[in-house]
């Protein structure tokens, strides 16, 4: 630790929302030295349809306003150039045959990373953000653990954060137990965004559009091709595998007699697979790129969460070197999807995690 920090400085990233906002307000009544920051990410780049500013003007002056009432410092942070890299590695999985989850990438390389940069120069111990997550601190280290909102909880796109980092961050809004408390916490601050919306779609990709956002990215992820059943039979034609995500049902375009779900992509062939549920079922997976905020042994048992908003399920892991890992479920696990995180927990501690490569047949 750089002994010259301000151990009371602390850099709030200010999104202009609501989540922000009560964190920036609980470490000001709490006597901090605040600094806040608004990260300006992915302007359009010239030739490429489908990308946008991910960070509104709206949000920008929303930022700026929430800052301007609390009375504490503000400045904006260009990261086109990470955001780039997260938006290529995006739609590069896509072609792949994988479903990515960018926000755990720009949590790491922005957030809780080029952040960092500036929170150095400033002298800033400290990095906080509105997650819905806790940091729990001992004198054997830091620790990430969910957030005490279950509904809410984000510990599962931050298990990618360098273990040496989590000692220097902050999540205020961990304590809280639903979203409500946030926006009260707001509106008592007199901050007007205290009843704006929550962002629910992916920031770069606009109106949700995931053809639009592809196009001219990934072409390979929307070249149309067969849709076959398990027996190989063709079903029918789609019109990208960049379009489907393993377990999804609607949107298919094929009628059948009993409900399908797609189960297997293959960018080569530009094929989807469809089957009943039953053919989701998986006992297992292999993760890769793996990062360890606990020590853990060679092999042990913890809950698995494969997806954001999954609580987990039970069963054995066994670390095949340093940077990857096979899961066996004590039960079948439906949807296990490449590309998505692997997030292993005790309890409430978030041990590490990895990135699904492939499923194990259940």
């Amino acid at each position: 630790m750089n002994p010259s920090l301000n151990q009371n400085k602390v850099l709030v990233a200010l999104s202009g929302g609501v989540d922000s906002a009560a964190a920036a307000t609980l470490l000001s009544q709490a006597g901090m030295d605040i600094c806040a920051v608004f990260i300006c990410l992915g302007q359009q780049r010239a030739g490429q349809a489908g990308a946008r500013s991910c960070c509104s003007p709206q949000d920008a002056a929303d930022a700026a306003a929430i800052a301007a009432r609390l009375g504490i410092d503000f400045q904006t942070l260009d990261s086109n150039e990470e955001m780039a890299r997260i938006q290529d590695a995006f739609a590069r999985a896509y072609a792949e045959g994988k479903t990515p989850n960018p926000c755990i990438v720009c949590n790491r390389l922005i957030k809780f990373g080029k952040l960092f940069e500036l929170a150095d120069a400033m002298g800033a111990k400290y990095i906080a953000t509105g997650h819905y997550a806790n940091i729990v601190r001992s004198d054997s280290g830091a620790c990430l653990q969910r957030g005490k909102a279950a509904d809410k909880d984000q510990s599962y796109v931050l298990f990618d954060i360098p273990p040496a980092r989590l000692e220097r961050i902050m999540f205020p809004l961990g304590i809280l137990t639903d979203k409500q408390q946030a926006r009260t916490i707001v509106k008592d601050a007199g901050l007007v965004v205290h009843d704006k919306p929550d962002s629910q779609e992916i920031c770069f990709v606009p109106e949700d559009d995931y053809r639009l956002f592809l196009a001219g990215r990934a072409d390979a992820a929307l070249r149309p091709g067969p849709i076959l059943d398990q027996a190989g039979n063709v079903l029918g034609t789609h019109n990208g595998c960049g379009l489907f995500t393993i377990g999804q049902r609607r949107g298919i375009g094929i009628a059948a007699a009993e409900p399908l779900y797609v189960v297997a992509i293959d960018p080569d062939r530009q094929s989807i697979t469809v089957g009943p549920r039953t053919s989701l079922a998986c006992s297992g997976l292999i993760a890769a790129r793996a990062n360890w905020l606990c020590d853990v042994p060679e092999s042990f048992r913890c809950h698995i969460q494969i997806r954001y908003k999954h609580r987990g399920l039970p069963g054995q892991v066994r670390r095949l070197d340093e940077d990857r890992f096979e899961v066996a479920f004590d039960e079948p696990v439906d949807a296990v999807t490449p590309g998505q995180a692997a997030v292993l927990y005790d309890g409430d501690t978030v041990l590490g995690g990895g990135w699904i490569e492939r499923s194990l047949a259940g």
